[in-house]
């Protein structure tokens, strides 16, 4: 089974999610499907068969969530410690007109680039992992190169 590395936050996420699933979301569907199927004819009961569909909806998403946190590797970022760049990092970056960014480096599915927060499986985490201050990296993008130089790593 493949591993999925991720924070502590990235798995509380999940599994706030999951719970709001299982016990909110599919409860209420429920509900709403045994009510619009004791109006009768089925076939041309719209909200039966949006409830329906809703009902499968969250049992994949719910099927996915437990499969992936019973597959996750959690990983504390203030367990980490160094001078290299490694999962769980807040990087600060300079791009080629000085200008700062930091990112920290985390899993697929705690990714927020908004947020500050790239997958260690992007083109600028992959090009982060194992580097150390002041060494300039070059980041393959679709979009094109890009060189930066990492200006700090702290393990918040």
């Amino acid at each position: 089974m493949p591993r999925h590395y991720m924070t502590p936050r990235g798995v509380a996420v999940l599994q706030a999610e999951l719970k709001q699933l299982v016990e909110l979301e599919r409860p209420k569907t429920v509900n709403e499907v045994a009510t619009a199927a004791a109006h009768g004819d089925r076939s041309e009961n719209a909200e039966y068969k949006y409830g329906k569909l809703r009902l499968r909806d969250i049992d994949r998403r719910t099927r996915f969530l437990q499969k992936r946190l019973e597959s996750v590797v959690v990983i504390e970022p203030k367990s980490q410690s160094g001078d290299a760049v490694h999962f769980g990092a807040t990087v600060a970056v300079s791009d080629e007109s000085g200008t700062i960014s930091r990112y920290m480096i985390v899993g697929t599915d705690e990714t927020d680039p908004s947020a500050g927060r790239i997958s260690y499986e992007s083109p600028l985490g992959r090009a982060l992992l194992n580097r150390r201050v002041g060494e300039l990296v070059i980041v393959k993008r679709p979009m094109g190169d890009v060189e930066v130089e990492i200006a700090g790593i702290s393990y918040e």
